[in-house]
């Protein structure tokens, strides 16, 4: 019957489109089981399965486009050619042995593609040569689009399928063998749509044209051909499977004992993995099966360029299942696996190492102590500061810093609690760091900072009060341990230098004169420091060897009893008769000693001698030495003491050690017990210059005092100066209250000895008395022979 548009009408058999479509899953599935032993098998066993899978194919293809054909109802009388038939068979089988051939060979997803598609092509020119056979009454007219929207559908599912088919697995096989099946009836269902017929008079079907029902035959044996190869397809397929497991258990129970990671690939899809890649990566060696090899190695497309056995590994970062970048080094192998050829990738993590080698990097340029930059890295900062500003013409600060008493804090509280004090600044100055500013620690208790767009003293000086400032605040409330403080020296660039090497020099001269102006404060460098700061470590390096040269030697100032006027003790003075100096004020270089720590040997070689020399006295004097609170707050002091006294033959009853209150209250706790030991051992305590430092009422009940000793500086016209008269006889009164001894020192005139001798003071000692002078000068009174106040005075 024609329609309205002059063509036949043209019905579909639905039962005998589902028996194709059925045909061409189950052939599509046969496929691809046949295809997984092309590509497990080498040499003629390959071409064997290779022939197999395309004529398992091929002849799917051609039945199924048969057994749609036989749904095909006109009402015209057709029939088929028998050499356009046998011809399409033969392109069908062909066509999918190239294709799989060329997906075989193929290593990139581009390869698997034009395999698949040249399936495709091969389902596209059988069904144009099958319909070339067919024979009508009439004369087909095919619409052009449709074949084209076939064609297109074809080439594009089939090389999609082969694709897909790559990733392994139940899931890639089953879709695989789905989209190879889309491809086929897609197009042959959408190109037997396009079919149109016209009336043709004249035309027929030739008398050797096999009729529809003639077609069955043929169609039929095909079908069980392809259900016959399907059953060989699977029991290759089981046997296969078992062959595979028993490989995969083998080489998993090889690879869990590797400790590098290892990864079995097919292509780009991971087939196994063992225990030491799921720990490496945090996925479970289960779930990275399947997983395309993309997913692990960013830069897996290049693996072709990935060394193989005996060359050198490469590295690489593997994705790990947190998101995280794990460095590794990659080694790959090709392997027999299963049947087929694969890929060993050995991983190895190199985490460790990269730790180690970023520690190496910040070490070789950081401080180990404080993570501050080191010299060498400053050093660099500094150079490149220079070029950089001279360049702009822009100014910059250096700031040098240390620890004041550094050594002390050492030497009085141990090396840890020295290094925590250097710690403590190194995050002081960590909270200044940061917009161009660079703190750094260039060794022992020296640290530096950078302070970029400074060149101006003001912004340069508000950066070390800031410091100062810190440091200062970390020491309130501080009860007990070291107190923190420093002294900073500033140079600019380019006024006070115009390279490393000078603004270094410059900042440390001027720390230098900070420190010799009272220590915790800032300077500026100035011209002419320079010879200052020379002549401060010449007399620190002179001091260090003054004692085995024999420059330090002892004076001794008599102490009398007012009462009586007789001498009771003598004060041992220290001088220091420096080679082309001549002798030294101890108000100059006593600080200094302190400083470096050369006090310690100086004030055991002071103590040995003075208690050396009164042993030898007739009479059984008192003789007073001076502790410096570097001595006093040191490891041992007492047991040295001790020492002294066992190997002198000492009364440790004539022995009076001088203390500052100030020495006391930089750690009381400390100070309190040595005080204690001393006193345990029969030792004298006085506290010197009384009046002068804190003046702690709490500290003379504390501490075991046996005497207060009044400065200079109150005794002076106390005669005619009623302040000081008042504070002088407050302390006298005071020293009563308490049972203490008071002696006056600088006593220069007779109306202050009269003075004092009204108000009942206990001891006297100044220039009136007798000047300081070496002992031999008082040797009548050492042996008994004068020791009143008027053969003295004469």
């Amino acid at each position: 019957m024609l329609s309205n548009d002059g063509h036949f009408d043209i019905r579909y058999d639905a039962p005998f489109l589902g028996v194709a479509v059925i045909l061409c899953l189950l052939s599509t599935l046969a496929l691809v089981n046949l295809n997984d032993q092309v590509g497990a098998s080498r040499g003629r066993a390959r071409a064997a399965w290779l022939a197999i899978a395309g004529l398992t194919g091929g002849t799917g293809i051609w039945a199924t486009h048969f057994f749609a054909m036989l749904g095909l109802n006109t009402g015209l009388r057709s029939g088929y050619d028998v050499v356009p038939m046998v011809a399409a068979l033969v392109i069908a089988v062909g066509g999918t042995v190239a294709g799989l051939a060329i997906a075989a060979r193929a290593q990139g997803r581009g390869g698997a593609m034009a395999g698949g598609a040249t399936v495709g092509a091969g389902a596209v020119a059988m069904h144009g040569c099958a319909m070339a056979g067919y024979e009508v009454a009439g004369v087909l007219d095919p619409s052009l689009a449709l074949l084209a929207l076939a064609t297109v559908l074809a080439l594009v599912l089939a090389a999609a399928a082969v694709v897909v088919g790559r990733r392994g697995g139940l899931r890639g096989r089953l879709a695989c063998a789905m989209l190879l099946a889309l491809a086929i009836c897609s197009h042959h269902l959408i190109a037997l749509k396009a079919i149109a017929i016209l009336p043709a008079p004249g035309t027929g079907v030739a008398p050797g044209a096999l009729a529809p029902d003639q077609l069955i035959g043929p169609v039929a044996v095909a079908s069980v051909l392809i259900l016959l190869l399907a059953v060989v397809a699977l029991g290759a397929d089981l046997r296969l499977r078992r062959r595979a497991a028993a490989e995969v258990l083998r080489m998993t129970s090889l690879a869990d004992a590797a400790v590098e990671g290892l990864m079995i690939c097919d292509g780009d899809r991971v087939v196994t993995a063992n225990t030491s890649f799921a720990l490496l990566s945090g996925h479970s060696s289960a779930a990275v099966v399947g997983m395309a090899l993309c997913e692990l190695l960013p830069d897996a497309d290049r693996r072709d360029a990935w060394p193989r056995r005996g060359g050198a590994p490469v590295e690489t970062v593997l994705l790990a299942r947190d998101g995280g970048r794990v460095p590794v080094e990659v080694l790959v192998n090709d392997i027999e696996f299963a049947g087929k050829r694969h890929q060993a990738i050995a991983l190895r993590d190199l985490g460790a190492r990269k730790r180690a080698e970023d520690s190496m990097r910040f070490m070789a340029h950081h401080d180990g102590l404080t993570g501050l930059p080191n010299r060498a890295l400053f050093d660099a900062v500094l150079d490149d500061a220079v070029t950089g500003a001279g360049r702009r013409g822009h100014g910059f600060a250096v700031l040098c810093l240390d620890l004041d008493r550094f050594k002390e804090i050492n030497d009085l509280f141990g090396h840890g609690a020295g290094d925590e004090a250097l710690k403590t600044v190194g995050r002081v100055l960590a909270g200044f760091a940061g917009g161009g500013r660079v703190a750094a620690r260039l060794g022992g208790d020296e640290f530096a900072v950078l302070v970029p767009d400074a060149g101006e003293p003001a912004v340069a000086g508000r950066l070390a009060l800031d410091i100062l400032a810190a440091l200062a605040e970390l020491n309130v409330g501080r009860d007990s341990g070291p107190a923190l403080a420093t002294s900073i020296g500033v140079a600019l660039f380019p006024g006070d230098g115009e390279d490393r090497q000078h603004l270094l020099n410059a900042a440390d001269t001027a720390l230098y004169r900070a420190k010799a102006e009272g220590r915790g404060t800032h300077r500026f460098y100035e011209s002419g420091m320079g010879a200052e700061v020379r002549g401060r470590r010449l007399m620190e390096h002179e001091l260090r060897t003054a004692v085995a040269r024999g420059e330090m030697s002892l004076v001794y100032q008599p102490q009398l009893a007012v009462a009586t006027g007789t001498i009771v003790g003598f004060e041992a003075l220290l001088r220091w008769n420096r080679p082309a100096h001549g002798f030294v004020s101890p108000a100059l270089f006593i600080p200094v000693a302190e400083e470096t720590g050369t006090i310690l040997q100086i004030g055991d070689w002071v103590l040995r001698t003075a208690c050396a020399e009164a042993a030898g006295w007739r009479v059984p004097l008192r003789v007073a030495v001076n502790v410096s609170a570097v001595q006093l707050h040191a490891p041992g002091f007492a047991d040295s003491v001790e020492a002294v006294l066992a190997e002198t033959g000492i009364d440790p009853r004539r022995l009076e050690l001088e203390v500052t209150e100030t020495a006391l209250i930089r750690d009381i706790t400390r100070a309190l017990a040595a005080l204690t030991r001393l006193k345990q051992l029969g030792v004298k305590i006085a506290m010197d210059d009384f009046g002068t430092g804190y003046s702690s009422l709490s500290n003379l009940r504390a501490f075991p005092f046996d005497r207060i000793k009044i400065d200079g500086s109150f005794v002076q016209s106390v005669d005619a100066n009623q302040q000081a008269s008042a504070i002088v006889r407050a302390i006298l009164e005071l020293g009563r209250g308490l049972d203490l001894a008071i002696l006056a020192e600088g006593v220069e005139t007779k109306a202050e000895l009269g003075f004092l001798g009204a108000e009942l003071c206990d001891e006297v000692q100044g220039y009136l008395l007798g000047r300081p002078a070496p002992i031999e000068t008082f040797a009548a009174a050492t042996r008994g022979e004068a020791a009143d106040l008027g053969t003295l005075a004469a």
